[in-house]
């Protein structure tokens, strides 16, 4: 099994995307932001006015309507087999944004090897959430300048803003200027991120909406209707929505034992719903630490780390970068909330403690799966 790097203060500058860093000047999307900048400062006058982009107020909204319609049919008229289907791609969508997107070529918190990272490219494509380079873009913006306005979802605008309603209207000027300044020169020398983002539309089309709407059609011959609505309408949006409580909900409300200075919160509703990704206030703190919580996911619901410590064990991972024990008490010591118990105290528990939480945090991670059976339990007793 590889080992767990544990990373001290004299390496930080290097793993930390919030220090200021230059973009690349050779890359064709920055031309476009350089062009949409040149826009801006053309007209003389940076004040900033919000726009909405009404085409996609109408296309968000028809979506979550199909979605609304899409979980209806899950619980109405789609085969089991269905359900099941629609459980386990929301799981590999939301490990293509965890493990991969995220995790793997945000932060290069590990290294994966090249079938590891084809296989979370697919799910990342699945997810249908923009390419790898634009996701990681708008992640390293966001990680930089948070919380200010050239924070792409900057949650001081509130939480409709920043869960939805950032994709809805024109970007803050700030976003495209400050933007040029973060480094991805890594990703775009990375031959499968370039890959994927020359031809991102059609392997989102062929991965996201086609392949996902007709295995429930091929294997156990399901509706075409039932298969697009729920595999595809309501698993996409579904999937969305759980992404966008990262940048809303957990930087609204929860505690921050590690940094009080910052916005970010701990929240177990959100690592819930993301599979690990709840742990906000410990990530923005320890932006490079590959579990992206202080404990393993033997003590809490962190299915994305189980999932790269399974991989570690077959050798498709490697290099896991971990904050060391005491570079986490010196920071809590500095900048965190001393009231509250950290994960390194909850970690002394009992084997009984352990299997309690544990069991109960698979069946709240389940459930994904069995309120969608339940509910359907309770609609065939009333009929």
């Amino acid at each position: 099994m590889a080992p767990v790097d544990q990373i001290d203060e004299p390496v930080l500058r290097h793993l930390n995307h919030s220090d200021d860093i230059v973009h690349q000047k050779n890359h064709p999307t920055v031309h476009n932001q350089q062009q949409q900048q040149n826009g801006i400062n053309s007209l003389g006058n940076n004040t900033y006015k919000l726009q909405i982009v009404w085409r996609n107020v109408f296309i968000m909204s028809l979506l979550h309507i199909g979605a609304l319609y899409g979980a209806y049919l899950m619980v109405t008229a789609a085969k089991y087999q269905t359900v099941i289907a629609w459980f386990l791609m929301v799981v590999c969508s939301a490990l293509g944004l965890t493990a991969g997107a995220h995790r793997l070529w945000s932060h290069h918190s590990y290294k994966a090897n090249l079938s590891l990272r084809a296989l979370l490219c697919i799910f990342q494509t699945l997810a249908v959430e923009n390419s790898l380079y634009y996701w990681c873009r708008d992640h390293r913006v966001h990680h930089k300048y948070s919380e200010t306005d050239s924070d792409p979802h900057n949650a001081s605008r509130g939480f409709f803003f920043s869960h939805i309603g950032w994709l809805l209207c024109r970007r803050h000027p700030d976003v495209l200027r400050n933007g040029q300044t973060v480094d991805m020169s890594d990703l775009w020398n990375d031959p499968m991120v370039r890959f994927q983002h020359r031809y991102y539309r059609s392997m989102a089309l062929v991965f996201g909406v086609i392949v996902p709407t007709l295995i429930p059609i091929m294997f156990w011959s399901e509706t075409l209707y039932n298969s697009f609505f729920v595999c595809f309408i309501f698993r996409y949006i579904y999937t969305l929505n759980n992404t966008w409580l990262v940048n809303s909900a957990a930087h609204l409300w929860g505690n921050r034992p590690y940094d009080v200075n910052i916005n970010p919160r701990e929240s177990n509703f959100v690592n819930f719903q993301t599979f690990g990704e709840g742990f906000h206030n410990y990530h923005h703190t320890f932006p490079w630490d590959y579990s992206a919580s202080e404990l393993d996911w033997k003590y809490n619901w962190n299915f994305t780390t189980f999932f790269i410590d399974s991989f570690a064990r077959i050798g498709w991972v490697s290099d896991r970068k971990r904050v060391s024990h005491d570079m986490v008490i010196s920071r809590v010591d500095r900048t965190g909330d001393l009231q509250l118990t950290t994960g390194h105290i909850a970690s002394r528990q009992s084997f009984v403690q352990f299997c309690l939480k544990y069991l109960t945090a698979i069946g709240i991670g389940m459930a994904h799966l069995w309120i969608p059976f339940f509910i359907r339990f309770i609609i065939s007793l009333v009929n």
